[in-house]
């Protein structure tokens, strides 16, 4: 009896596998942060930084569906690093520097992460968030550029300096 209700469970369930409707482009992305990046500053001084700013425009993932961005939005992320890390956050904003005024997007920190407050351009820097210290920067390039957070913040004007 047993085995007759697994052989008609496995029946049905393979005769019934092509019609579900699978979502093929499905993407769960761990990526906290996707930006733009108009200009990096490093404080108090570019040779030993403890704190940047990172202006620009950015993509933040939502807290509450694990597959989407909030629309982009302008502005500046602060950051500090926390204790111990100091040496790979000075090599991510290193990066991030380079990467600075390109029109690149790059993907940084994790979902799981304490999200950055994206601070308005007349906002004084101060009290800075922790740097999301996590796989290290994606660059996008030209990979997934029909992606939402990716394609609005490419079809973002450039900020005019």
């Amino acid at each position: 009896m047993q085995r007759r209700m697994l052989v008609v469970s496995l029946l049905i369930t393979f005769l019934t596998l092509p019609f579900l409707n699978f979502e093929a482009d499905a993407i769960s992305d761990r990526t906290g942060i996707y930006a733009r990046i108009d200009k990096v500053v490093l404080e108090p001084n570019t040779t030993a930084p403890e704190r940047i700013q990172i202006w620009g425009a950015f993509a933040l993932a939502r807290k509450e569906d694990r597959d989407t961005y909030e629309s982009a939005q302008r502005g500046y992320l602060y950051f500090s690093c926390s204790p111990g890390k100091l040496e790979v956050c000075r090599k991510e904003w290193a990066d991030l520097k380079t990467i600075a005024g390109t029109g690149k997007i790059v993907g940084f920190g994790g979902r799981t992460l304490p999200r950055p407050r994206v601070r308005k351009a007349e906002e004084k820097a101060a009290n800075p968030d922790e740097y999301p210290v996590n796989f290290g920067l994606v660059k996008m390039d030209d990979r997934r550029s029909d992606y939402p957070p990716i394609a609005e913040l490419k079809a973002l004007p450039r900020e005019k300096n």
